[in-house]
């Protein structure tokens, strides 16, 4: 049953990376996710005096429970800025483009095969539909959420595009399912 569905997982995964490429350069879903500090050379020096390594880190930050619970610490956290800050190493947009594809087929081909489990071929559009595109929801929405809840991070352009992967793959999975 699943090699029958190569054609949809491949072709799922091309739409999606298109869907992708859309929301973020087209559209521009995610133009307000990140905003520019008012002193960014002031910043971005202060950050250069300090050699920080590449990695997250959690302003104010601790190394274990109990430096949490230090007045110092409560003390830091009070007063603020709180925040979290990630260093990244030069972006190269080959490597990440490559990898969101690869992201996309293997989420194409976990969907395949979860549908395989609860679906007959021969099954009905809206039946394959309703079943792709409520895991495919799942699949995009739910980290995004979660992540949000965390670290504060604005999730409109994800819940958005969420829905339109959903709607993506439930379609193509609905309208190439394997006849009975």
């Amino acid at each position: 049953m699943l090699t029958s569905l190569i054609i949809p997982i491949a072709l799922s995964a091309v739409a999606l990376f298109f869907a992708s490429f859309l929301s973020w350069m087209i559209f521009q879903l995610h133009r307000d996710d990140w905003k520019k500090l008012e002193s960014e050379d002031e910043f971005l020096e202060a950050v250069k005096q300090q050699n920080v390594p590449l990695g997250s880190y959690m302003f104010p930050g601790c190394n274990s429970p109990e430096e949490m619970k230090s007045e110092e610490y409560q003390q830091k956290w009070n007063d603020g800025p709180c925040g979290v800050m990630t260093v990244f190493p030069k972006v190269n947009m080959g490597k990440k483009l490559g990898l969101t594809f690869l992201y996309f087929l293997v989420i194409s081909f976990a969907l395949a095969y979860l549908s395989t489990l609860a679906i007959k071929p021969g099954a009905e559009f809206i039946v394959v539909f309703r079943f792709l595109a409520t895991a495919g929801l799942l699949t995009f929405l739910s980290a995004a959420v979660q992540h949000a809840i965390w670290f504060h991070n604005r999730i409109i352009g994800h819940v958005i595009e969420s829905i339109l992967y959903a709607v993506i793959v439930g379609l193509i999975f609905g309208l190439m399912w394997p006849a009975a």
